[in-house]
């Protein structure tokens, strides 16, 4: 491995095809405004470095970042890339994520539009977020205690956990298929329309018109505030603990709820059973 200290880089594929490096306290930034500084390497380690440059990390395997930062001019930072490890750093270029595999992320703070699309095999904890179409056709994530603040988030992924996060995105998990979310809060408009096979345990959903034209939903204790026109040709088995405003149509399973607002039934199809107490506060 070869070390380099203290140094700054700002030309054109500065580092291109190194294999085995160090950068400590390195910056990459400067009039010569180059970008692709570490194109196609591997066996890289970069610590308490400075990235204000386009397009440092494409094409590179087996990557570490500690203790750095992504200015917003540091766009598209990591693409086509895999056996990625990023630590207590700052991601706030636009892309930041893209087309790469086997991804831990910790300790992180991202503000990044379109960040993570066509991501496989993803491990994320203890990182904020604040993103729009957040991790689009992704796949293979498992996510604990993130904070996410967005438009648009998850949507067409599949195959992926999250457990004690905090979502603040509509139009979340829009067609995801094959999704556990745990003790979260999820708070948005037009929650995970079209998706199949998502179950949510113990969650908190706020916002208006959840959970429609869904297949193999499931709901399993969990709490529904300010949610309205509800399950709109959806299959879904629920137990929710908290009064519902309305659900609306649907399609099959069972809903057990202690209490709706308002239930409508306009369309013929509507089979769902919705399954109150002998004693509850409906009007």
């Amino acid at each position: 491995m070869k070390a380099i200290y203290n140094k700054n880089f700002d030309e054109e594929r500065a580092l291109y095809g190194s294999n085995g490096l160090i950068l400590k306290h390195c910056a990459f930034d400067g009039p010569a405004d180059g970008e692709s500084a570490i194109k196609e390497c591997k066996n890289v380690e970069a610590e308490d470095c400075f990235f204000n440059l386009r397009y440092p990390f494409w094409h590179n395997g087996r990557l570490k970042i500690s203790g750095s930062e992504m200015t917003e001019f540091c766009r598209a930072a990591l693409w086509y890339s895999s056996d990625i490890e990023i630590t207590d750093s700052k991601l706030h270029g636009i892309k930041a994520l893209r087309e790469c595999s086997y991804v831990k992320m910790s300790g992180c703070d991202v503000v990044s539009p379109e960040f993570g699309w066509s991501v496989h095999e993803m491990e994320m904890e203890h990182c904020t977020v604040e993103s729009e179409y957040f991790m689009m056709r992704s796949s293979c994530l498992t996510f604990r205690g993130i904070l996410l603040k967005g438009k648009y988030s998850f949507q067409y992924i599949c195959d992926s956990v999250f457990e004690n996060c905090d979502f603040d995105t509509k139009d979340a998990f829009w067609h995801a298929k094959n999704i556990t979310i745990r003790n979260s809060v999820i708070k948005g408009e037009y929650l995970a329309w079209y998706c199949e096979n998502v179950t949510f345990e113990n969650c908190k959903i706020i916002g208006t018109q959840p959970l429609c034209y869904c297949k193999g939903l499931k709901l399993v204790d969990c709490e529904m505030i300010d949610t309205d026109l509800c399950f709109e040709k959806s299959e879904v088995e629920a137990t929710v603990k908290t009064p519902v405003d309305s659900i609306k149509n649907p399609l099959s399973g069972h809903i057990y709820v202690p209490c709706v607002g308002e239930i409508i039934r306009d369309d013929a199809k509507s089979e769902g059973k919705i399954i109150l107490p002998e004693k509850c506060c409906c009007a």
